[in-house]
């Protein structure tokens, strides 16, 4: 078996499947590490799982190499529950994923979006969660387990070349200064998705505190308000 593919996860594989184009290079490795794809001369990093597992790793290759991060979030998504001797059950989930959710993420190295030879690629993606009854651990789910992510369509793909881009996660409505409270409100998120969101903002330079709203910062888009 290649490099990297042991212990591959079927959404992971799928997606450097629908990913990769003809005439790419799959699995190369690369001053210790191990690239999903190598595309045109740029590195293609296929991350389904948190990021902070890979900080070391983009950091490093970035410093020499041209990199796309790219990123699923299920926009929409199925979930399937088995359990042994019982039928399965297959049910839609009400919640719809957004791109920005990519932020509870990307506050592990939201400074790499200034980085030349760095840009993000977040796709909205349809998928099947499998779910697996074991009584011995998911206690926060009551015993169910997610076993495996499948992947059923890619909706939408967003880039973020730079920093400047990560100003499309702001609401055109939303009015300045505003606070993460006033963010969550408008992107009906949770508030701490907002504040993640906001930290990732300022970190990348786009947006700025200028001042407090009661306990909350006050938050600008950078040379916005005078």
């Amino acid at each position: 078996m290649d490099i990297g593919l042991l212990n591959e996860k079927q959404l992971h594989a799928a997606l450097k499947h629908w990913y990769a184009q003809p005439g790419d290079c799959l699995e190369v490795a690369v001053g210790g590490f191990v690239i999903d794809i190598i595309q045109e001369g740029v590195f293609v990093e296929i991350q389904t799982g948190n990021f902070s597992s890979i900080k070391r790793k983009i950091k490093t290759l970035t410093k020499e190499h041209v990199l796309r991060l790219v990123y699923p979030i299920a926009h929409e998504k199925w979930i399937v529950k088995q359990i042994e001797d019982a039928p399965t059950v297959r049910r839609k989930s009400p919640k719809r994923g957004q791109v920005i959710e990519v932020c509870q993420e990307l506050v592990s190295f939201p400074e790499l979006l200034a980085c030349p030879n760095f840009s993000l690629e977040v796709l909205l993606i349809r998928e099947e969660e499998i779910r697996r009854y074991d009584g011995n651990k998911g206690w926060r789910r009551r015993g169910w387990v997610t076993e495996e992510r499948k992947l059923l369509e890619v909706v939408e793909s967003h880039i973020f070349q730079d920093s400047t881009d990560l100003q499309a996660l702001i609401p055109a409505g939303l009015p300045e200064p505003f606070t993460t409270t006033d963010l969550a409100r408008e992107l009906q998120i949770p508030r701490r998705l907002s504040q993640q969101a906001a930290y990732c903002l300022r970190k990348a330079g786009v947006v700025e505190t200028i001042g407090k709203r009661g306990r909350s910062n006050l938050y600008a888009r950078v040379g916005r308000i005078k």
